[in-house]
């Protein structure tokens, strides 16, 4: 991997190369409308970021991300709503442009691994998914930053990233360190190195001060927290199947959906037949397991009737199931899913409770 210096006022020519070849998307800041209080006395940013599609996002509204976006990237390469016939030509190939992702951040990254391993992993790849992950430029970049509900650093995955992009993106004094990991992404820098130096020694050094420096902050917010080690999770989510805390935080869930349609590494859908004229069309749409009909059966049974129920099986999936099958779980900690909350479900705060109840003695 080579690493480069590019200039703060050339970041702009950086992106307009990129646009050239995929539908670019880049961070535009914007007023959050979740805003969840910190109470610790830590001053957190508060503002949110969107991915807006390039060159429609006015130039000066264009920013580097200090955190990671709202949008989870599962959005890029598994759509909401789609028709997964009429994306395909006769020769199998994708009717799409190819993306190009700028602002993705290491959760977002680690989220990637459970959908590569749902879509690609098993006995059937889905092609959609495929020719979009294969075809999309990833520019990643570090966390400066980061908001109440991140909790990345608990499962010891850190705001910066080291692999799984084609391009990294660390600012530094009046620019950025350029990092260029792919053969697809050496072919763009090849092309703009008259705007490109190679990174100095200095330059490397200071990143890595940074970067300790947004760990080490992240750490101290963290502690207050107490959220289990990841290597307790899978213990203490099978020991807590009976726990308490299942029914105490389904009380205030109104069933929106929105935990698991913000959450990067959710996956789950459904197929159905949608009638175009004459004809049918088949539709694959998000689907999760907090909603009710997600497992209902022929005959109207269900085997998860109560919220409780559905809120245990979505953590009994993310901490059992993927440390079991991929040995990691299958949450990176972005905190979107305490963002969205109306009722103010924590999962933090659930995961604490469930060490609690394993191995500290009630009075």
């Amino acid at each position: 991997m080579d690493t480069y210096f590019l200039k703060q006022e050339d970041l702009p020519r950086f992106y307009e190369r990129i646009s050239q070849n995929f539908e670019l998307f880049v961070p535009v800041k914007v007023e959050s409308s979740f805003k969840v209080k910190c109470e610790y006395g830590f001053s957190l940013p508060t503002e949110d970021y969107l991915l807006k599609k390039y060159p429609e996002a006015n130039k000066e509204e264009i920013v580097f991300n200090e955190y990671r976006s709202v949008e989870p990237v599962r959005a890029f390469f598994t759509h909401f709503k789609e028709d997964i016939c009429s994306y395909f030509k006769g020769n199998g190939g994708l009717e799409e442009k190819p993306v190009a992702i700028c602002g993705v951040k290491n959760c977002d990254l680690f989220a990637l691994k459970i959908l590569d391993y749902v879509f690609l992993g098993g006995n059937e790849e889905d092609p959609a998914y495929k020719a979009r992950r294969e075809n999309a430029l990833i520019v990643a970049s570090d966390c400066t930053a980061f908001k109440e509900v991140c909790f990345c650093r608990a499962f010891e995955i850190d705001p910066f990233a080291c692999e799984g992009f084609d391009f990294n993106l660390s600012p530094i004094s009046n620019g950025y360190l350029l990092d260029v990991a792919t053969k697809k992404a050496k072919l763009i820098g090849d092309s703009m190195m008259d705007m490109l130096t190679p990174a100095s020694f200095g330059q490397l050094s200071g990143r890595s001060a940074k970067r300790d420096s947004v760990v080490s902050r992240i750490d101290e917010h963290l502690e207050y927290h107490k959220i289990p080690k990841k290597e307790a999770l899978q213990d203490i989510v099978v020991s807590g199947f009976n726990s308490p805390v299942w029914n105490e935080q389904m009380k205030t869930c109104v069933e929106c959906g929105g935990c698991i349609f913000i959450c990067d590494t959710c996956h789950c859908f459904l197929l159905f037949d949608e009638k175009e004229g004459e004809n049918a069309k088949r539709m694959r749409v998000w689907d999760g397991c907090l909603l009710k009909n997600f497992s209902t059966v022929a005959g109207g049974a269900n085997p998860l009737k109560s919220r409780y129920m559905r809120l245990r099986n979505r953590y009994m999936k993310k901490f059992d199931f993927f440390v079991s099958n991929l040995g990691f779980q299958g949450c990176c900690g972005c905190g979107r899913c305490i963002d969205v909350c109306p009722g103010k479900i924590d999962i933090r705060y659930i995961l604490r409770k469930l060490y609690e109840e394993k191995h500290i003695p009630s009075n």
